[in-house]
Order: structure tokens, then C-alpha cells, then sequence
């Protein structure tokens, strides 16, 4: 099929995943810590006044 070539493209593939997934993985961290850090910053909330 692809030859002397196969193992170069198998490498090519599983590091391509392994960068994108590391980058979702990265970007969900982050969007988590800055969520946690944006509701320290809100403090409490208060209730209307009925």
C-alpha cells in the first residue's frame, strides 16, 4: 500500500492528535480556571428587594 512511508504517516497522524488534543485540553483548563476566577471577582450575589 503506502510502503516505507507508512510508519512516517502513522507518526504525522498521532502527532497531529496529540496536538490538537493537548489543545482542547489546554483551552478547557483554562476556561475553567478563568470561570472560577471571574465568580471570586463577582462576590456574593444579593436578592432582590421584594
Amino acid at each position: 500500500m503506502t510502503g516505507p512511508h507508512l510508519g512516517f504517516i502513522l507518526a504525522a497522524y498521532a502527532i497531529g492528535f496529540a496536538v490538537v488534543a493537548g489543545l482542547i485540553l489546554w483551552t478547557w483548563a483554562d476556561w475553567r480556571a478563568q470561570s472560577r476566577a471571574l465568580k471570586a471577582l463577582e462576590g456574593p450575589r444579593r436578592r432582590p428587594a421584594s
